[in-house]
């Protein structure tokens, strides 16, 4: 079949939310209710740049107000449009449900080049876009709160907080209405990396079950797994980076919009990483193959595929010929539906986008919430956990000079016990504790209902029934 057949992304997220209450006990108008996106916005604005005014097209779309604030990152490319936003936002609702973030969806996206433009020209152009949202309250603490995405980081959402503080100088929690902001303007430890680390809990998570690698026809654990990333943006490089550097997986193939790199023994993330930013692309990286038609790569033996970039990667075109076992989706809606229906006949474990790329929006809600409260993580009572260790270890080591050679302490355990918990390590905690919850709720629907058959299937059901309970909790 044509790839130009599929549904676009929008379809394929109805088509899969439409499999899911398929199976559920919804009232049908509650089930219209939680499908259909509330509203959007569509902004289109002048700014003088190079001697005359360009327009920008953007937008801001609000699926679900069953909890607020909304939540949603905002993207710069060009292709960004309504259809793409809506699908997005969608996503958020059941993601933020999933993990059991306080949050209804949204999305936002500017149609533009990011490359094209200089910082000072991106500066005016961010700035007028976050005016045009927050004044109509899109961008707002308690109403609707942004987040970075494709083409967006921490530089963009410092731009975004600081409009919305001249605007509204009397707000105490202006700093609020923004997630992913650098740390020195209210931002948190660990939120850079926050979506590549939530997929490496992921699969750490599904490596603790041996009932789902049977699945999968994977044992042991992520220890010489052979990986293959495609797109070594911020999620796909963070992602490698820790599974490469902490859990002993190899790097066997990165795949960038310039071609492929392909190393069997394993490649250097961080050396890419800087290659790509050095030079714009993976052309010319040495210690490695170079395969110019990267999307053949998809399709090379592997046993964790990562796709870390853009929609539909994954499509009729090629799902036939992907080998690898099991499927992380790190960016939203690499697999098209067809292509999902390819996979999962030929009993590919797809670990979902809404659950595997949702360490962004945890981390984000982290970050929420300290800019609330106006205190960071750690800063009450890490110092006195740490005096209650030293009086254990003072108490451990008396007792130990009593017996003497007969009992000591490991070297450096005194130093690691007394060591209290910073903002990281109590980020890290809570993002880790997440993907573990709502992993476990997911396989649990999996594993014990007759009609649910996949993850993704699985991961709908349990984000749709905490959205529908929402809703009748207000009345509906």
């Amino acid at each position: 079949m044509n790839r130009t057949k599929e549904p676009s992304f929008r379809e394929s997220v109805d088509m899969m939310y439409s499999r899911a209450v398929a199976v559920m006990d919804l009232p049908p108008g509650l089930e219209e209710k939680i499908k259909v996106c509330n509203a959007t916005y569509t902004v289109r604005f002048g700014v003088r740049l190079r001697g005359q005014i360009q327009t920008f097209t953007g937008y801001r779309s609000v699926h679900s107000e069953h909890m607020e604030p909304v939540k949603g990152g905002i993207r710069y490319a060009m292709g960004v449009n309504q259809d793409e936003v809506e699908a997005l936002a969608a996503l958020m609702t059941y993601k933020c449900a999933l993990v059991e973030a306080p949050f209804g969806g949204s999305k936002g996206g500017l149609c533009i080049d990011p490359r094209q433009y200089d910082e000072h020209e991106l500066e005016l152009i961010t700035r007028r876009f976050a005016y045009e949202l927050a004044k109509r309250d899109l961008i707002h603490p308690s109403q609707n709160v942004p987040a970075p995405d494709m083409g967006t980081g921490e530089r963009e959402m410092a731009w975004i907080a600081d409009q919305y503080r001249r605007m509204n100088t009397t707000d105490i929690n202006a700093a609020a209405c923004v997630t992913g902001k650098p740390i020195n303007a209210g931002g948190i430890q660990g939120r850079t990396e926050a979506t590549g680390r939530g997929v490496q809990y992921a699969l750490r998570e599904f490596f603790r079950h041996e009932e789902d690698k049977a699945k999968a026809g994977l044992t042991g654990t992520l220890e010489g797994k052979r990986v293959i990333v495609q797109g070594l943006g911020n999620v796909g490089y963070h992602a490698a980076k820790f599974l490469a550097s902490e859990d002993g997986a190899i790097v066997t193939g990165i795949i960038e919009r310039d071609g492929a790199l392909v190393n069997p023994d394993g490649l250097d993330v961080d050396a890419v990483h800087a290659w790509i930013a050095k030079n714009g692309g993976v052309t010319g990286f040495p210690d490695a193959k170079h395969v110019s038609e990267g999307a053949t790569v998809l399709e090379e033996e592997c046993d964790i595929l990562i796709p870390a970039a853009l929609e539909g990667v994954i499509n009729l075109t090629n799902a036939d010929r992907v080998k690898a076992p099991l499927i992380i989706e790190a960016a939203n809606g690499p697999i098209t539906s067809g292509a999902d229906d390819v996979l999962r006949e030929k009993g590919v474990v797809i670990i979902p986008d809404m659950y595997a790329n949702a360490g962004g929006v945890t981390v984000s809600y982290f970050e929420w919430v300290k800019n609330l409260s106006h205190i960071r993580f750690g800063r009450m009572g890490r110092r006195q956990e740490e005096a209650r260790h030293e009086l254990i270890v003072s108490e451990l080591q008396r007792l130990s000079q009593n017996l003497g050679d007969a009992w000591t302490m490991t070297p450096d355990f005194k130093a690691k016990y007394l060591k209290g918990a910073d903002e990281l390590e109590l980020v890290r905690s809570g993002l880790d504790d997440t993907m573990r919850k709502a992993y476990q709720d997911m396989r649990e629907v999996w594993h014990s209902r007759d009609d649910v058959d996949d993850l993704r299937m699985a991961s709908y059901i349990v984000a749709i029934t905490k959205v529908a309970a929402s809703y009748r909790a207000k009345g509906l």
